[in-house]
Formats: C-alpha cells, sequence, structure tokens
C-alpha cells in the first residue's frame, strides 16, 4: 500500500473539497473512467459520489478498488457513498 502524504490525507478529509464526479443511474460507464483520469491528469485528488441505492453497501469496497485500478489512482479516502482518488 502507498503512503499518503498528510496534506493529501487533510485535503481528501475537508469537507470544501467537493466531489466533482458523480456515478449516477447509469453505473459505472467507459466515459465516467475517461472522466475521472482526465481530472487526475489536471489535479491531484478527485472526489467521488455514488448515488445512494446504486451498489450495495457490503460491495462498495470492490467498486471503489475496481475504479481506482480502472483510473491508475490510489484510493485515499472512502466513507459510505463517496471517495477520494490520489493521483500516484
Amino acid at each position: 500500500m502507498t503512503d499518503i502524504p498528510a496534506h493529501i490525507m487533510r485535503q481528501a478529509k475537508s469537507h470544501d473539497f467537493r466531489a466533482s464526479v458523480r456515478i449516477g443511474k447509469s453505473g459505472l460507464t467507459e466515459t465516467l473512467l475517461d472522466e475521472i483520469r482526465q481530472q487526475l491528469q489536471s489535479r491531484d485528488l478527485v472526489k467521488v459520489k455514488v448515488n445512494k441505492g446504486l451498489f450495495e453497501r457490503e460491495k462498495r469496497s470492490e467498486v471503489w478498488q475496481y475504479v481506482a485500478e480502472q483510473t491508475a489512482s490510489h484510493l485515499v479516502l472512502q466513507r459510505g457513498n463517496i471517495g477520494v482518488l490520489w493521483r500516484r
């Protein structure tokens, strides 16, 4: 596992840091993954929010790991239906 710098964790946990990508009823599409990849090219962190009820609570960890793998990023924070990805 990657060591996450303290300033990255602070930024990820900040309430002022708003979600810039939302996973809606269409689910995880290639277009959505491309959008996350593009945002990761221009910034270090991307906050992603999943619509409630889209994925079962038990499956969310798997979903976040899949998104991180597909976008070549690292999952910094996962809280409920929100995940923060960090460009490696």
